[in-house]
């Protein structure tokens, strides 16, 4: 009767299939510098990710409205009527000739929107325009600087959440460069706090914020086209002159 293998013998045959699985798992091994690369830039990425929010909050948590500021004219990026009510208020100051509110829903009238921030019927007449074309922030822009060439102003107070301030300025000033765009805060109540990022509200709204800003960065870095954002623009050409 034929014997099997010896123990020695046994051993003697695991011993490469060891061998290699032990290479491929050495310090210097492929598998483990992949690793290892992996890991680095995970990292570095989480460090990127929240030395930018802690930038963007510190941004915004400072910004002040500015006292006495007058400009050309004055336009709001729509999101809530606390914003038009501040821009109403500035046009009835006279900070500004004239008003546009950009981004309003097509479902709104202009007598809607009068009532509702009970500026009178001839300041509104005169001075106050609505634009219904805008679908986002990067329609809200090319909305504003459409009517800014129309009128060939030079300085315009902006109106928005501070909040939203940072990409409101970035998507205005990559579209025009020359005209001064100044920013006029809408305080958010919740952002006032020192301990704003215990409240989970005022968290999640910011870091949506932060990464709505970092993609629009990431997109001008890398070239890419995001349409005009615009109601009328079904080919998704941002409009003549801008």
């Amino acid at each position: 009767m034929t014997s099997g293998p010896t123990s020695n013998e046994q051993e003697a045959q695991r011993q490469p299939e060891r061998r290699k699985r032990s290479g491929w798992l050495s310090r210097s091994s492929p598998l483990r510098r992949f690793g290892r690369w992996v890991i680095f830039a995970c990292v570095a990425l989480i460090a990127v990710f929240c030395g930018g929010f802690l930038w963007f909050a510190n941004e915004v948590t400072s910004l002040r409205t500015p006292d006495g500021v007058k400009a050309d004219a004055i336009v709001v990026l729509t999101g809530g009527y606390q914003r038009i009510d501040q821009a109403v208020g500035l046009l009835r100051d006279g900070a500004g000739k004239r008003l546009l509110i950009s981004g309003a829903h097509p479902s709104v009238t202009p007598n809607q929107i009068r009532k509702t921030t009970q500026v009178s019927a001839d300041l509104f007449a005169c001075c106050v325009d609505i634009g219904y074309d805008a679908l986002d922030t990067i329609g809200n822009a090319n909305e504003i600087i459409r009517w800014i060439h129309d009128h060939g102003y030079r300085t315009v107070l902006v109106v928005t959440n501070n909040y939203h301030m940072l990409r409101s300025l970035h998507e205005l000033r990559r579209r025009d460069v020359e005209t001064d765009f100044i920013p006029y805060p809408v305080i958010s109540a919740d952002l006032t706090r020192k301990a704003w990022f215990t409240d989970p509200d005022a968290l999640r709204i910011m870091l949506g914020e932060y990464g709505k800003m970092a993609a629009a960065m990431l997109r001008d870095w890398a070239g890419m086209y995001q349409g005009s954002g615009l109601r009328t623009d079904a080919n998704g050409d941002a409009p003549k002159g801008n």
